[in-house]
């Protein structure tokens, strides 16, 4: 289904406190089968009414996304929620009590409201309650579930800012609305709470110790469904979040292989852990990303963005620890790695 051309509006407001009457033409878009774009706390999201299953089907048009890859649906409050869903069990109270509005999503049985292309088919149906006040200022103001996977072209980076959304999805969408940066840069956890014990599908910004501290164990999803299934969760996809430029991923700081490839005349940007091990040369395009797992995911995205913009042929990665307060960002690293360049990064 090749989307339909559109004038795309872009709208600023204030990320705190967004104008009524941005908010209202929105919601009007919105109930009216349109697509926004919005910013979360955590990337920027491409919204449809979740109820609305042509609209829906206009998100897999506009981004090329595969039909077996679900969406989240986003909602302005826990009582939203349950209406979503068959069963709400006292893990999900208290997951919601403690995260929401944030960036934990929950997969639990639908109801039959819920359009199949939402879930890709599924029996579950993925909810969270965004922190953003934009984002909740639009769920409030349409009065409808929003179905929202991140706002860029499938597979590619997802955008942290307006202008990544608009290079993406101009022409194919009604709306972005543009609240400055976003604050998280990485997208939701997801915990599946049908299983036993409940099962991470994606790791996020909420880390499984976190969630561990609330509820007790949960298990780690050991291996990845056949692409040719309707996947349990966004974000599943070998292949995801990957910039224009292969990257590549350096179990070191990344120096060794970054001088291999200037020295083969290869532009390169090298995003490193920290401080750099001082290269400096032309054709190098170097971005130093802090040593802390929070304040790293908040600028990874926009860090590859810059480098693709930049123009460079190849991006080198240096890995950070493999541990789980990395989980999340080790996660997008290797999913955005071309294949052959993709060590075990966990």
């Amino acid at each position: 289904m090749q989307p339909e051309r559109v004038e795309t509006e872009v709208v600023r407001v204030h990320p705190q406190k967004p104008d009524e009457t941005a908010m209202t033409r929105a919601a009007e878009a919105l109930r009216g089968g349109g697509l926004v774009a919005f910013p979360t706390e955590t990337v920027y999201g491409l919204g449809a009414n979740a109820l609305d299953a042509e609209a829906v089907a206009r998100i897999f048009a506009a981004k090329g996304r595969p039909a077996n890859n679900p969406l989240i649906v986003h909602v302005p409050d826990v009582a939203a929620a349950r209406e979503l869903v068959t069963d709400w069990p006292e893990t999900a109270e208290r997951l919601a009590e403690r995260f929401w509005p944030g960036p934990l999503t929950l997969a639990l049985p639908r109801r039959e409201t819920i359009p199949d292309i939402v879930t890709a088919g599924g029996p579950t149906v993925a909810v969270r309650v965004p922190a953003h006040p934009v984002a909740l200022a639009l769920l409030r103001a349409s009065g409808v579930p929003i179905a929202a996977p991140s706002a860029n072209r499938s597979l590619r980076l997802s955008p942290t800012r307006a202008e990544h959304v608009r290079r993406g999805l101009s022409g194919r969408i009604e709306m972005i609305l543009d609240g400055g940066p976003t604050t998280g840069g990485l997208e939701s956890t997801v915990l599946d709470l049908t299983a036993t014990p409940p099962r991470l599908l994606r790791p996020g910004l909420v880390t499984p110790a976190e969630i561990e501290a609330v509820i007790g164990p949960i298990a780690r999803l050991s291996a990845l469904p056949p692409t040719a299934t309707a996947l349990p969760s966004p974000g599943m996809m070998a292949r995801h979040y990957a910039p224009r430029a292969p990257l590549e991923l350096a179990e070191d700081d990344g120096g060794p292989r970054v001088a291999v490839l200037l020295s083969q005349g290869v532009k390169v940007g090298w995003i490193a852990l920290g401080e750099t091990a001082g290269i400096r040369a032309p054709g190098l395009e170097t971005i130093a990303l802090p040593p802390e797992p929070a304040a790293y995911a908040a600028q990874l995205y926009a860090a590859l963005h810059a480098l693709d913009d930049a123009g460079v042929e190849r991006i080198v990665v240096a890995l950070p620890p493999d541990t789980e307060a990395w989980l999340a960002v080790r996660d997008r690293l290797r999913r955005a790695a071309t294949p052959e360049n993709t060590p075990n990064a966990g």
